[in-house]
């Protein structure tokens, strides 16, 4: 990669991910990786673009997360603590298991599609 430098990372939620892909494939043909790109999102379960955003939107001002971590959440669809403390497993920041369950709590309230 000479002559290219990173600007500027943002994650982004796997439900985005597929949004995009899915609108350019509308007009575009994909190439390789986009394609495989598109077939991995389209295996998992997730939540819809619009919740996506609003759950990112939450767990950012409520729990004070990372957009990271918030996304991981998002991505990842914990079902208990056990999964959930998978993820914040490497944070600099410990949530305490309330906290957590505030956050389990959060998640079930929207639907997840297949």
């Amino acid at each position: 990669m000479i002559g290219k430098n990173v600007i500027k990372t943002e994650p982004v939620s796997g439900a985005e991910v597929k949004k995009v892909l899915d609108e350019f494939s509308n007009d575009n043909e994909l190439n390789y990786e986009q394609n495989i790109t598109l077939n991995h999102l389209a295996r998992f379960k997730r939540y819809s673009p619009e919740d996506t955003e609003e759950i990112l939107e939450k767990l950012q001002s409520e729990f004070n997360l990372r957009p990271k971590v918030a996304v991981h959440i998002v991505d990842l669809i914990p079902k208990d603590l056990a999964d959930l403390r998978l993820i914040f497993a490497k944070e600099p920041m410990q949530i305490d298991k309330e906290e957590m369950e505030k956050i389990l709590e959060l998640l079930e309230q929207y639907d997840v599609e297949e």
